[in-house]
């Protein structure tokens, strides 16, 4: 090991090192693309030798993740779903995330903070989510912080379990500094451009044809009314109880066991709150492999429905039998 390798491990292992990976953890917590569990698996091979030094980063660490996450929840307690919309616009992971993580909520509850930070995508909307959900916040601080000291710990753990090839690979990454950086720039790179190309491939499985809220007004207008589909989950219910007038509640994992109450001879219009109609989209797909052919996503939701000032009531009807009867 050279003298600057020994200099730039020392440096690591001091105040200097404990703010670069404490800010690492920070910038990965609040949504930024730079993955924290590299610079914790190599910190925790680093704490092997410095036992102080790694239980005083598990602790800033841990506070790196629950500050974050307070914030989030506060900001889905007071703007609700909107929030969710915002992150999943900005994410780089396919938009059905806000639709996983409250199904997650639905069967687990407060408990999927434990194990959010291990799950892409979750991590990010569980907080707000559970703000939004109006989850109280003394059990949502213990649940958040217990998440996140698991999550820190595994990966502490698991560079401390594999310190002597860390160890072994580290004096180089120091001698060649620049190369080093410019390898981790292009690994960072690659893995946007591969999240990227995956929401587009998302996107592309979900193309066909929308139908407009002033399309869908008319018809029902016209007495031509096609059956309507509120595919929100239980949770976006919640949120956001207002509903397209005679809309029937078919939840996304509820729609197969719904299909034989569906009638194949009427037009049938699928609509949610998420972005790009992304969940609207994937229960369309699934009708129109088990044979209904008149089917569409409503461009827009019903976000596009309430800006454009069509009525709604309060809620959607729970049954999904009880249109296909007039």
């Amino acid at each position: 090991m050279t003298a600057g390798s020994v200099l730039s491990i020392a440096s690591l292992t001091g105040p200097a090192g404990l703010s670069l990976i404490t800010a690492n953890v920070l910038a990965d917590q609040i949504g930024l693309p730079v993955p924290a569990a590299p610079t914790l698996l190599i910190a925790g091979a680093l704490a092997v030798d410095h036992p102080e030094w790694g239980a005083e980063l598990f602790v800033l660490a841990t506070a790196a993740c629950v500050v974050p996450d307070f914030m989030w929840y506060v900001a889905g307690r007071v703007y609700g779903n909107r929030v969710m919309r915002l992150l999943c616009r900005v994410s780089l992971s396919p938009d059905s995330c806000v639709s996983d993580t409250q199904s997650r909520f639905e069967r687990w509850g407060g408990k999927v903070l434990l194990v959010a930070k291990f799950v892409p995508g979750l991590a990010i909307i569980a907080p707000p989510l559970a703000g939004a959900l109006r989850m109280g916040w003394m059990p949502f601080l213990v649940q958040s912080t217990a998440g996140a000291a698991l999550w820190v710990a595994a990966y502490l753990l698991g560079g401390a379990l594999f310190a002597p090839q860390i160890n072994r690979l580290l004096p180089h990454a120091a001698q060649y500094g620049g190369r080093a950086i410019a390898l981790i720039a292009a690994l960072l790179a690659g893995y946007i451009a591969y999240k990227w190309w995956e929401r587009r491939r998302f996107y592309a499985t979900l193309r066909m044809a929308r139908i407009g809220v002033s399309e869908l007004y008319a018809l029902m207008e016209a007495r031509r009314a096609p059956v309507v589909l509120d595919v929100r989950s239980h949770s976006a219910l919640e949120l956001e109880p207002r509903s397209i007038p005679n809309a029937l509640h078919v939840p996304p994992d509820e729609a197969g066991a719904r299909l034989s109450h569906l009638p194949r001879e009427r037009e049938i219009v699928v609509y949610c709150t998420c972005p790009n109609e992304a969940t609207a989209a994937r229960v369309a797909k699934m009708l129109m492999g088990h044979g209904f052919n008149r089917v569409r996503p409503l461009h827009g939701g019903l976000d596009a429905w309430v800006e454009a000032g069509y009525p709604v009531v309060g809620a959607a009807e729970p049954e999904a039998g009880a249109q296909t009867a007039s």
